[in-house]
């Protein structure tokens, strides 16, 4: 797979990769990367025949930064590229904006998929992302190292230096605020999770320490149609390195979530 830039359009004040004709699915990426991490995903869904719509977070990609401020602000922002029932699928923040539409805007989503989300951080895991937060700069670039670690490990990749150029290039007052907000969450809340009428599926790694298999297990048994999925060798960024499994069951899934 190679991770190349693609065309974009701009629909309410968002760039947005929007190709096919169909069904709607909307996919939302995770802090620091862009739409074309979903680049497998989009692929694979429009050849089965649906509308894919990817925007890319404010501040990152080819979306305009204007300084949100909380989960809730890129929640109403992403909410504006709604415009019929669609199935969403979100990554990481993505995942939880995906999941607050879906308890919100019940009449408007079909089904969420959410892909490495967190639910109860444990204490030392909360102040640890916290601090992250904390220390970003935003006066120059910073430095991806660690992040590139915690998400591939050592090893060498295309998929790993696509994130490199991503998290380099990225807005870094953009890439701290949406940082801020996602380390400030604590995930979706249990009642939260239960107003959740639409199929959810929660799909992570088996590999991931920080949006583990047990938060996916546990935010399905509090959605009535929920079910878990866990990749084996997989971690946070399977959407990328683990295109194949993902793609299937996002197909079984989307399909079966539809009218």
């Amino acid at each position: 797979m190679t991770w190349t830039t693609r065309p974009r359009s701009e629909l309410s004040t968002l760039a947005v990769i929007d190709q096919g004709q169909g069904p709607l699915v909307i996919l939302l990426h995770g802090v620091g990367l862009r739409a074309e991490a979903w680049g497998a995903q989009i692929d694979a869904l429009v050849a089965a025949g649906y509308r894919v719509l990817c925007p890319d977070m404010p501040g990152h990609g080819q979306s305009s930064f204007d300084h949100p401020t909380g989960l809730e602000a890129y929640v109403h922002r992403t909410a504006s590229v709604l415009t019929e029932p669609a199935v969403l699928i979100g990554h990481s923040m993505g995942a939880l904006i995906a999941l607050r539409l879906a308890a919100d805007v019940p009449d408007s989503v079909l089904g969420v998929a959410a892909l490495n989300a967190i639910h109860r951080r444990p204490v030392a895991a909360h102040k640890a992302v916290v601090a992250r937060a904390s220390a970003l700069e935003v006066s120059g670039p910073n430095d991806p190292t660690v992040t590139l670690q915690r998400w591939f490990g050592e090893a060498s990749s295309a998929e790993r230096q696509a994130c490199r150029r991503w998290l380099t290039e990225v807005d870094q007052a953009a890439y701290k605020s949406a940082y801020t907000a996602f380390a400030e969450t604590d995930g979706p809340s249990d009642d939260e999770l239960a107003r959740i009428a639409c199929p959810a599926l929660f799909m992570t790694g088996a590999d991931e320490p920080n949006s583990t298999p047990e938060m996916s297990r546990d935010m399905a048994r509090l959605v009535p149609s929920g079910q878990a999925s866990i990749i084996a060798g997989a971690a946070h960024m399977l959407p990328m390195t683990h295109p194949a499994e993902v793609n299937a069951q996002l197909l079984e899934f989307v399909g079966g979530c539809q009218p």
